[in-house]
């Protein structure tokens, strides 16, 4: 007798290749047959109607202080994801010294938008150095498992002290130590190492983050600390991919490490021109194993009374008056027909950015509704609605901010939707050598709302897309699951094989959907984040469990941490 058999389902299995009905077996966690089967299970599931898939794989998230408080790492679980690798862009919490403790949190505030006050409050800190880390996050029961990186801020944190956010070269020495770190950590489980070079990322007091002016030697000794440890990957967020110098750095340490590379751009003119595609595609015919991450959509700010930001924050009545009022409060207020003339007559301090022309912003910003548009036309935008309406765009956007009792989320994608289209998205994610990431589960608690963009690929790439071509289910399921959990060296999971562990996601196609995102006060002391909810994973199985059922959770928590491991793709399956 099987521990589990999901029976009757269509199964698209991870590996590209077409769905197929069968039966799937589990046993000790892992999957044991399938086919026909025709012995019983302890427990059964009829997933008649249904698609049988891996549970998804999410490679770029933010749960590194959550993992040590939630065990759910929602919103991700809430959205099929049994996977998450965290410790991306640099940021982390290990190793770290006693004192600066408080500088790397208000380093992933600053860099990641996590309330300060949450993490002070979360984090139990039974580490200083990185394996003493990730045996804490080994210790603490979950749902889903967990992954990370060693991250670059706080490695230098814990060798310069501070001078690590400054423009100041490392000593050879110093070099060395954060080297010996580096290899440490991955050494004892870490799935890679991840370094940030933006100019957007900086903490709280506006200062870049540490690593942000690296030079190409500390870049690479770091990457070769890795040297001999199978399956690891650098991960490099940076304005200056493509660059010829940065270009040549990164090409060496493949070459000489054999290990993979992930590339990720933060700023708009990395996707203009095609310019991520054309990188992706250099490294494809020079035989590179540099993948850039691209995400299912452009990431996008909500504006909205329950975000962090809309046209109205930097008004000077809104700064002097609103900013700090409740939700109610404020509601009352913005009502009263003299504030609103009160803030159109006036101009935002904000002369920076988007927030320069806000008349021309709002060209970019789209009511979410209900059932949220992620590809909307320039009709639907606060700019065309008040065209339809021959009102001034500002008052519409008011208008709309203080509507539905001030509930209403807008989206504003920040690159690549000039043409009101997905098109180039849609090339982009095609290409072999680019993986599927940047959800950022767990960030940007105030502003974005992207966890569920597994969610959002299968609905909108999947079934709905109407304004240019979709992506085929097989496509879709592999990039979710076996591409991302091979490309960070996770060969036992993210495909639907006898041997392989039984993470799984039985969705009901018809009814799989985003609702409308949300803000939500559950963080430690209360802290706000915005979240995405879903229906239609009817059940989601980690290790051979069930942990969801119609979206809500089980009580059961079979996730672990993830090492990494020196076993091949080949010994892994067999």
């Amino acid at each position: 007798m099987y521990d589990l058999i999901i029976r009757n389902g269509t199964i698209i299995d991870g590996s590209g290749d077409a769905r197929f009905l069968a039966d799937v077996a589990v046993q000790d966690g892992r999957i044991a047959a399938l086919g026909k089967i025709e012995e019983t299970g302890r427990r059964e599931i009829d997933a008649t109607g249904k698609l049988v898939t891996p549970g998804w794989v999410d490679i770029h998230t933010h749960y590194d202080g959550q993992a040590t408080w939630d065990p759910l790492l929602a919103p991700s679980s809430w959205h099929g994801v049994t996977t998450v690798v965290m410790g991306n862009c640099g940021v982390g919490f290990a190793p770290v010294k006693p004192q600066d403790r408080n500088f790397l949190i208000e380093l992933m505030e600053g860099v990641e938008d996590i309330p300060g006050a949450a993490l002070s409050e979360g984090i139990n800190w039974e580490w200083e150095s990185f394996p003493e880390y990730l045996d804490a996050l080994e210790r603490f029961p979950r749902a889903i498992d967990v992954a990370t990186q060693v991250p670059h801020g706080a490695i230098r944190a814990y060798v310069m002290g501070e001078r690590c956010n400054t423009d100041y070269a490392p000593t050879a020495e110093e070099v060395e130590q954060m080297t010996a770190l580096v290899r440490e950590g991955v050494a004892a489980g870490a799935l890679g190492f991840s370094s940030s070079k933006t100019l957007l990322h900086k903490d709280i007091h506006g200062d870049y983050m540490p690593g942000t002016f690296s030079g190409r030697d500390e870049m690479l000794a770091l990457g070769l600390g890795m040297k001999g440890l199978p399956n690891a990957v650098f991960e490099l967020v940076s304005d200056h991919l493509g660059d010829d110098d940065e270009w040549a750095w990164v090409k060496e340490f493949q070459a000489q490490t054999g290990l993979g590379v992930t590339l990720i751009a933060t700023t708009a003119p990395a996707y203009q021109n095609n310019k991520m595609y054309n990188l992706a595609e250099q490294a494809r015919l020079e035989g590179h194993e540099i993948r850039p991450q691209a995400a299912g959509r452009p990431t996008g700010v909500l504006h909205g009374l329950q975000s962090s930001f809309h046209a109205f924050v930097g008004h000077p009545t809104w700064r002097a008056e609103l900013a700090g009022l409740e939700h109610d409060a404020l509601l009352t207020k913005l009502r009263d027909p003299e504030m609103k003339t009160q803030l159109l007559s006036e101009v935002s301090v904000i002369q920076s950015g988007p927030m320069q022309d806000l008349e021309n912003l709002m060209t970019m910003v789209f009511p979410l509704g209900d059932n949220p548009n992620y590809e909307p036309s320039f009709e639907e935008s606060i700019a065309g609605l008040a065209k339809a309406q021959g009102e001034p765009a500002l008052s519409v956007m008011y208008d709309r901010l203080v509507a539905n009792d001030g509930l209403e989320l807008f989206y504003q994608p920040l690159g690549g939707y000039q043409n009101y289209s997905l098109d180039a998205q849609k090339k982009l994610l095609e290409h072999p050598n680019v993986l599927f990431g940047l959800s950022d589960g767990g960030a940007h608690c105030g502003v974005i709302a992207d966890a569920g963009m597994p969610t959002f690929i299968m609905t909108h790439w999947g079934r709905d897309r109407t304004r240019g071509d979709q992506l085929s289910l097989e496509f879709i399921v592999r990039s979710l699951t076996s591409s991302t959990a091979e490309a960070f060296g996770m060969f036992d999971r993210g495909r639907i094989q006898v041997g392989m562990l039984a993470d799984v996601n039985i969705i009901d196609f018809e009814q799989l959907r985003l609702f409308r995102p949300e803000a939500v006060f559950d963080l430690p002391a209360g802290g706000r984040r915005l979240v995405q909810r879903a229906k239609g994973y009817d059940w989601t199985i980690k290790a051979g469990e069930v942990i969801f059922e119609q979206g809500t959770h089980t009580g059961a928590l079979p996730g672990k941490l993830v090492r990494r491991t020196d076993d091949s793709k080949a010994s892994a399956t067999a």
